[in-house]
């Protein structure tokens, strides 16, 4: 009698126990709220792709592989930084997949894209810092198209033109790993940095280029989270444009002023002169 009542117990405590981890198994898990608000800040807030978004990044894949047969033909041959000049059209807008990028050195930007006033001239890169001999990786896959020597400019350098129809400048090296028409995959070794050319330290000069056009690598790139803003970067030639135009027009604006004042001095001065002329004459 005993036996058989300790049987039901046990029976019963196995019973409720399945039943209780059935429940378990049914209920979804749910990460705590810490963990969900950590994943919004992480990477600059990025979200995961929502189905349009996803829909747009596989629809730039299939233009791209359509494209790439003319990627790698088309002013290749140029011995240039910029290949393609004024032979080509520019378009309005172009969505360029980005999905594949490796930082080309971890270190940070020390000097952005844009207008120099203390040199009168753009700079159409980003300045980042490394030490020589340290290497330099190529941003996306693609193929090798230049190295070359430039004293006063950027020094050993490499080009690379990628299968999203991009090109990627890397200056101031110190040796090159690849030669041209090699093919290279993001994130490969292509070279060491160093501080050749008109430099004033060793950094890697990086530049991201559109049909020859030089856009701001930080429209493309999230430096600070080692990524890129988004898969698929839209280059809009009239914002470009603008960008372009800004600084030069600004320090334009004070050289005239510059200009006048020191016209106006030598007015002055002229005036003075004939005016002590006409009294010495009296």
């Amino acid at each position: 009698m005993f036996i058989s009542k300790s049987r039901a117990v046990i029976l019963a405590a196995v019973l409720s126990f399945t039943a209780t981890t059935s429940s378990q198994a049914q209920t979804p898990y749910r990460l705590p709220a810490t963990h969900t608000n950590q994943h919004r800040e992480l990477i600059a807030n990025q979200k995961p792709l929502s189905a349009p978004s996803q829909k747009v990044l596989e629809d730039v894949k299939k233009r791209e592989a359509l494209e790439n047969i003319d990627v790698f033909g088309s002013h290749w041959e140029s011995q240039s930084v910029n290949p393609y000049g004024n032979s080509v059209s520019i378009p309005a807008q172009k969505e360029i997949n980005v999905e594949d990028f490796v930082m080309p050195v971890p270190g940070r930007v020390t000097s952005p894209y844009g207008w120099r006033p203390r040199f009168g001239r753009m700079h159409r890169g980003v300045d980042m810092s490394l030490s020589v001999g340290d290497t330099v990786r190529s941003a996306f896959s693609g193929k090798v198209r230049l190295t070359k020597f430039e004293g006063k400019g950027y020094g050993y350098y490499v080009v690379v033109r990628h299968d999203n129809g991009m090109e990627t400048v890397y200056g101031h090296l110190s040796r090159f790993l690849v030669k041209p028409n090699q093919r290279v995959k993001a994130g490969e070794p292509i070279a060491l940095g160093g501080n050749t050319g008109r430099s004033t330290g060793p950094h890697l000069h990086f530049e991201t280029r559109y049909l020859g056009l030089a856009i701001n690598p930080a429209a493309i790139i999230d430096f600070e989270n080692k990524t890129t803003h988004r898969e698929v970067f839209t280059f809009d030639k009239n914002s470009y444009e603008k960008s372009q135009h800004y600084g030069p027009a600004k320090v334009k604006s004070r050289s005239t002023k510059f200009a006048k004042s020191k016209s106006k001095k030598r007015t002055t001065a002229s005036t003075s002169k004939k005016s002590s002329r006409k009294r010495s004459r009296r």
